[in-house]
């Protein structure tokens, strides 16, 4: 196969920054990708109507002339959110729904929900409303292991959420073990999960092998292979209850590598070619236009795009590194060859 043509795809997880960092970032996106649900974890964090409108406005304003693109934004919940608020967003036309950090998980979580269990209000208000719950599943607790926070999340909270509020629309964000892939595929009608391109095509092993790997870091962390391959045959399984989430999170190279460093892959400069050179690797490329451009629009309960792209079968390689607003930002994949270039 040469080429592929798919409906335009969506990005139903992504972070675009603020400022100078938004005008170099949301071009990317909005090259390929027609909607992006906005993650709402900026500085302070977006809680309000009146800060999503803003932060939209801002993000259109560097939407090139050329590109059809639409920011479908989020509320950051925290233990205070007003049911009014909730009512409210419901009735606005750009609020896609609310995200669930816990408090510390991780990039700009610390106004986060600091007690799920005594949320139960607010989502059944969301429930009764009609707004999805955007979930960032793992525990923050010290005695709880890293590469098991998102289990003991599923257990401790999540299986008791969704049972107890029958009609929420919840997205398991970001998810990266087998727990996770197999509790969405048994759940219930309206439930569904995001998945990025650096959970289908790397575990730990890439993150820590041979010295530890900065832009690999990403939170939630890589797991072991079982979960990648657990994770890989959610993708190409056909169900739609998993679909395309970059959870592409830009951060300088001089912010990735220091002593502290921080957590996010930015895929954006590749995302669609990353996807497909791991449908590829799968021999499941007929499945890609289903998980990147069909099951989030049919979730969400929004129109599938009409427009479409092609993808060339032509070697390439990611830059090492790009320039955002005058820094130097290492891309996920930085200097790898894909298989896969889009068509301009």
């Amino acid at each position: 196969m040469q080429r592929i043509t798919i409906l335009r795809p969506d990005d139903w997880h992504l972070h675009v920054r603020d400022g100078d960092v938004l005008n170099d970032i949301v071009p990317e996106t909005s090259k390929v990708f027609h909607r992006a649900v906005i993650m709402p974890n900026l500085v302070p964090p977006v809680t309000s109507l009146e800060a999503a409108a803003s932060y939209r406005e801002r993000i259109l304003a560097a939407v090139p002339s050329q590109h059809q693109f639409q920011p479908l934004m989020t509320l950051y919940l925290t233990q205070n959110t007003s049911l009014d608020l909730i009512r409210a967003a419901a009735k606005a036309p750009h609020i896609i729904g609310f995200k669930l950090y816990p408090a510390g998980a991780t990039t700009n979580s610390a106004a986060g929900v600091t007690n799920v269990a005594n949320m139960a209000e607010v989502f059944e208000t969301m429930s009764e409303c009609g707004v999805p719950l955007l979930v960032h599943g793992e525990v923050t607790e010290a005695d709880v292991d890293i590469f098991d926070r998102e289990k003991v999340f599923i257990d401790r909270y999540l299986r008791h959420l969704v049972e107890q509020h029958s009609r929420l629309k919840v997205v398991l964000e970001h998810i990266t073990t087998a727990e996770a892939a197999q509790f969405v595929m048994a759940a219930r009608e309206g439930v569904a999960a995001t998945i990025t391109p650096q959970h289908l095509l790397m575990n730990r092993n890439d993150l820590l092998v041979g010295g530890v790997r900065p832009h690999n870091f990403c939170l939630p962390v890589l797991k072991r292979r079982t979960h990648q391959e657990a994770l890989q045959q959610a993708a190409v399984s056909g169900s739609s209850r998993f679909f395309l989430g970059t959870d592409s999170a830009p951060h300088s190279q001089s912010n990735k590598e220091n002593a502290c460093g921080c957590a996010g892959c930015y895929s954006a400069p590749a995302a669609i070619e990353l996807y497909a050179e791991f449908f590829s690797r799968m021999n499941s490329l007929d499945k890609l236009e289903n998980f990147a451009s069909r099951f989030g629009a049919e979730f969400y309960g929004l129109p599938v795009n009409d427009s479409k792209i092609t993808l060339v079968n032509e070697s390439w390689q990611v830059p090492k590194t790009v320039q955002v607003a005058g820094q130097t930002f290492v891309p996920y994949w930085a200097g790898q060859e894909l298989q896969w270039r889009l068509q301009i």
